[in-house]
């Protein structure tokens, strides 16, 4: 399979992204343009460090550049204050680059790390989870977590290049593979209801590893992100729409702390689901549309409903609303959603009622079925 590349066309800050199998160990072909000096700082994820960094040393060193790793632990717990404090006094040049290998994890507190670091520091993603490929490697949010909510510091700090090798999916567990399907489901959700008739007929080849199917799926996901991002790099208006499902996903996670209980890719699944459906509970959309995309999700293995997590079964309403109040997109306190009117349409719906959103969820915690 032959690397395809998209270009990001941010008008100063245009970047490529190259999907295919191979690019790993061509890393350093990529990358030699880019560099002042013949080295690079790899910021890894431990887990996809052991699985596949034999082939990007490999890929580098083939072509003359030497790399200096660094590995980060696994999970949500890494995106914090005092990791990037650690990671802030890297012996780097401004010049240099480095590199985030790993999932978003890696690649979120990597990106911040750069952006500030001696005030703008150039980086590469080399994402190797499926959904960082399809979406967190691309578009340039960076970002740590609180106790208050997720990714609440952070800053917009493109990368300047990625490259995304599908033949590293090979190696993740399947969970992982799953929670990364749910950000391709969020594309068709919010915008091309094509691409979502197409993951009912291929997305089980595509979690089963069908490498044809999985660049595709990558492809597509990236060229409506890039061109989303493109007409709105900073998330003045339509980029929001990118956050459907992550409103409510991100209540689930830190409801339950960031961990391994709830994946971020099964919370956006189960956000969507909710969204979906509140759409629906709302009269804004059919609730044919709600029950398809939630049946989709169950048959890929996700969550599409807070009754279908089952760590979640002493959340009550007051605490999920309470905790989307911190979300990045409450504006002069007021709450805006990602809503849908189909499968296909995703819109935001600004001053979003608490009253409103209290009873359903206080209706979908009671209802078993639900």
């Amino acid at each position: 399979m032959t690397p395809e590349v998209l270009t990001v066309g941010l008008p100063t800050r245009a970047y490529d992204i190259v999907i295919g199998e191979g690019v790993l160990e061509n890393a350093g072909k990529y990358l030699r343009n880019l560099l002042k000096r013949d080295r690079v700082v790899v910021i890894a994820d431990e887990v996809a460090w052991a699985a596949q960094g034999a082939r990007l040393r490999a890929g580098l060193s083939a072509y003359g550049v030497a790399a200096e790793t660094i590995a980060l632990p696994s999970g949500e717990a890494t995106k914090s204050i005092s990791r990037l404090e650690w990671l802030l006094g890297l012996e780097v040049d401004r010049s240099d680059l480095i590199v985030a290998f790993g999932g978003g994890v890696t690649g979120d507190i990597t990106g911040f790390a750069a952006a500030i670091l001696k005030r703008g520091c150039r980086f590469v993603q080399v994402p190797t989870t499926l959904l960082a490929q399809v979406d967190s490697s691309v578009g340039g949010k960076t970002a740590v977590n609180l106790a208050q909510g997720k990714n609440l510091v952070g800053a917009f700090h493109q990368p300047v290049l990625v490259l995304s090798d599908v033949g590293a999916l090979e190696t993740l567990p399947p969970r992982e593979i799953r929670a990364g399907y749910a950000e391709i489901v969020k594309y068709g959700a919010l915008g091309d209801a094509d691409f979502f008739a197409w993951l009912e007929a291929n997305g089980a080849g595509l979690l089963d590893g069908d490498r044809t199917a999985r660049a595709h799926a990558v492809k597509v996901s990236c060229a409506t992100k890039a061109a989303i991002v493109e007409r709105d790099e900073r998330e003045t208006g339509e980029r929001a729409l990118l956050n459907l499902g992550h409103t409510f996903g991100h209540a689930l996670e830190a409801r339950l702390g960031y961990s391994d209980a709830l994946l971020h890719g099964e919370a956006v699944a189960a956000g969507m689901g909710l969204a979906f459906d509140y759409s629906a509970n709302e009269g804004l959309c059919p609730a044919e549309d709600a029950e398809r995309l939630k049946r989709h999700l169950r048959a890929a293995g996700l969550p599409a409903s807070i009754k279908d997590i089952p760590a979640l079964a002493d959340a009550s309403a007051d605490d999920l609303v309470a905790l989307m109040r911190h979300d990045k997109k409450v504006s002069a306190g007021r709450m805006t959603l990602i809503l849908a009117r189909r499968i296909g349409e995703a819109f935001i719906a600004e001053g979003a009622s608490e009253a409103s959103l209290q009873k359903f969820l206080a209706a979908k915690l009671s209802d078993p079925r639900k």
